[in-house]
């Protein structure tokens, strides 16, 4: 009786995928051409600085964060898009690297705050709508004639501006590491003072701990100190000290 011979195969080894890499589209040299921009102010140099590095870096940030933050619900989204874009060049001799924070941290916030702006807005528009839906004619004029939200828009501004020099004196005290970092969130927070009323606590703490790196844990310990500072100056400024 013949024996076959069992051949036995070589084993493959599984081929190892390749972990895919993460693009990245904001990096060191966005952050050089945006430094770069805001200190000069030649024309051809800030336009070549805009068209190849610094326009697709918003372009592609803006993209990210609507989708991200799920402002695609928006109505007239793509216009929306398009006109943060260009808000966003606007505003760009704003950045100023010696406050500490980088240039992606500085316009993503603020590029969140604009839309959640516009989601604000677009929120109070239906309920105005619905609220003059039920008002007869005689007293939807009546209505519109007598609103007048300037005051109001004006107290508001005026005790923004007071809080941000507030906030900027607190600098001169000394801070620890983790509470500069802090401090340079909300500085942040506030380059744009029409944009603070629409935050709410979860979304300022979202936002802190993107920029400063800490924990939550971390960041209500440092904004317990900075509470006690805030309570001074409100108790102040209702008393008309300020």
């Amino acid at each position: 009786m013949i024996k076959k011979k069992v051949v036995v195969l070589p084993v493959q080894p599984k081929k190892k995928r390749k972990k895919r890499q993460k693009r990245l589209y904001f990096t060191q040299v966005h952050e050089d051409a945006i430094i770069e921009y805001v200190a000069t102010e030649d024309i051809k140099v800030r336009t070549d600085l805009y068209v190849k590095y610094i326009g697709p870096a918003f372009d592609e940030m803006v993209d990210k964060i609507v989708y991200t933050y799920k402002f695609t619900t928006l109505p007239n989204i793509d216009y929306l898009r398009d006109e943060c874009k260009i808000w966003l060049v606007t505003i760009l001799d704003k950045y100023n690297q010696d406050k500490g924070y980088k240039a992606f941290s500085y316009f993503s916030v603020i590029t969140k705050n604009w839309f959640i702006q516009q989601t604000k807005k677009a929120k109070k528009n239906r309920q105005r709508e619905v609220a003059m839906g039920n008002l007869s004619g005689e007293m939807q004029l009546k209505h519109i004639s007598t609103v007048n939200p300037y005051p109001l828009e004006r107290e508001h501004k005026e005790f923004v501006d007071s809080l941000k020099g507030e906030i900027l004196s607190w600098e001169r005290a000394e801070l620890k590491e983790n509470e500069e970092k802090v401090l340079a969130a909300i500085k942040i927070l506030f380059d744009s003072a029409d944009d603070i009323e629409i935050f709410n606590k979860k979304a300022i703490y979202m936002y802190i701990r993107e920029i400063t790196g800490l924990s939550t844990k971390q960041i209500v310990s440092n904004l317990n100190r900075m509470k006690v500072k805030y309570r001074v100056f409100r108790e102040k400024w209702n008393e008309g000290e300020l």
